[in-house]
């Protein structure tokens, strides 16, 4: 269970809005989450990594208190250890695509069948400037998939992913998932492309 309570001032070409936002998601479940550009989607996946720091609130993950402003708990990003795909990627530019993988895992079973689950497997000796769009954000993916993470966020995940590739990944993600037993939650701009994948939704607006 992850329990969630913040509220963060945003700066927005409007002036200033709150995000605030109060919810649970269960162990296990994959949430969709959804609004208009600007609302706070990033903003809120980057807070429960701990990437930033809300005004005040609270974050609770598994009955482990993350943040608790009212008592100054704030753990870093890396003893949070969430999955995370970024928006942008946030590739290394001079790793190749097995260092990258092997950076986060020294599983070589695990980062195998990540790399076949990718599609990436003939082209493990390839660093991200000879990948495409669609190839980096496939390897963001996997990297993030790499530390079998009990809490997975991800920023638009497949936004650069051609139709055809899109549910054969989504398809393929959904198992793994289930065998990690990972609570994902997922922004998108397009609520329809995770038909049969989610569980739940949670709209910012």
């Amino acid at each position: 269970m992850i329990s969630v309570a913040i509220e963060k001032k945003l700066k927005i070409y409007r002036g200033q809005h709150v995000l605030k936002i109060a919810h649970e998601f269960s162990g296990g479940s994959i949430t969709k989450i959804y609004g208009p550009s600007g609302a706070g989607k990033t903003t809120f996946l980057k807070t429960i990594a701990g990437l930033i720091k809300p005004e005040q609130g609270k974050i609770s993950v598994n009955g482990e208190i993350w943040l608790d402003t009212s008592s100054g708990i704030n753990l870093t990003p890396q003893k949070r250890m969430p999955g995370f795909v970024f928006q942008d990627y946030a590739l290394f530019p001079n790793m190749t695509i097995a260092e990258h993988l092997a950076y986060a895992t020294k599983d070589q079973a695990w980062i195998d069948r990540l790399l076949k689950l990718g599609k990436l497997d003939t082209l493990t000796d390839h660093k991200p400037i000879h990948l495409s769009g669609g190839q980096q954000q496939r390897l963001a993916i996997l990297r993030a998939l790499a530390i079998k993470p009990k809490l997975l966020l991800m920023d638009e995940p497949f936004s650069a992913l051609d139709p055809d590739m899109k549910i054969k990944l989504i398809t393929e993600l959904k198992a793994v998932f289930k065998k990690l037993d990972s609570t994902v939650l997922i922004v998108t701009h397009n609520p329809q492309e995770l038909e049969g994948l989610i569980d739940n939704e949670l709209y910012i607006g």
